[in-house]
């Protein structure tokens, strides 16, 4: 059934009603769903970051491993070296001999130096995992406290906020597709998430610039949908307030 202009801006007005009262609560919120996600963010990045740093001291640590193995091996072959110098027959097997042995001691003088930088390193990056472990902490602490005092918030309110969903469902359902899109589109463009205002001391009571007498006039006839020429907001007439849907 066709429905008049009257029983549209009623609707529009319904739904913006409810929206606000949804708005309201949402305010009482504030940022802590924010700063809950922000914070999760941070500790998840954090989680990461130790991780990180951890499979990094772990390959130092199988690096140095390596390097001592690696001494080890060029020990055992100085020594090698050393007790075939006992049988060398000429001066050509001397110096062979004598420059494997200085090429093994130089493989001992690079690892020995490879163990100084990865030590170093690990002590470095041990610093660095210490203090993101206590930067953890200290978020996840941030964290319990901020999802406590949302969980609280949101326990005390969630079952008006459903409620008012339910009622803002029911109030879509009785608008037009097109005025539907074009009130959701005010709505997300406004600070205030309002986009059907009333008429307040002859102003918009979205933006408060003043509409003239005759327009006022056209607004209270409710014969078509008037906007406000400055904001774009629905207007109807103050008589709406006092009909408002419950």
């Amino acid at each position: 059934m066709e429905q008049t202009v009257e029983q549209k801006l009623q609707a529009l007005w319904d739904l913006q009603t409810v929206h606000t009262k949804i708005d309201k609560i949402r305010q009482v919120r504030g940022e802590l769903p924010i700063e809950v996600a922000d914070l999760e963010d941070e500790v998840a990045g954090l989680e990461t970051r130790m991780e990180k740093i951890r499979s990094e001291l772990d390959d130092l640590e199988d690096a140095i491993v390596n390097r001592k193995n690696m001494i080890k091996e060029a020990q055992a072959a100085i020594k090698k070296y050393e007790s075939q110098l006992n049988e060398v027959k000429n001066n050509r097997e001397y110096d062979a001999i004598t420059k494997e042995i200085e090429i093994q001691g130089l493989e001992i003088q690079v690892c020995e130096k490879k163990i100084r930088e990865h030590e170093f390193e690990i002590r470095n990056k041990t610093e660095i995992y210490e203090k993101t472990e206590g930067d953890l902490e200290e978020r996840k602490k941030d964290l319990a406290v901020k999802q406590e005092e949302l969980d609280t918030i949101t326990s005390e309110t969630q079952k008006d906020e459903d409620e008012l969903l339910q009622k803002a469902e029911e109030a879509e359902s009785n608008i037009e597709e097109r005025l539907l899109i074009a009130y959701t589109r005010l709505r997300n463009n406004a600070k205030n998430g309002l986009a059907v205002v009333t008429i307040d001391r002859d102003s918009c009571s979205g933006c408060h610039n003043q509409i003239p007498p005759q327009r006022q006039l056209d607004i209270r006839q409710r014969k078509k949908i008037i906007v406000c020429e400055h904001c774009g907001r629905i207007l109807v007439d103050e008589a709406f307030v006092e009909n408002t849907f419950a």
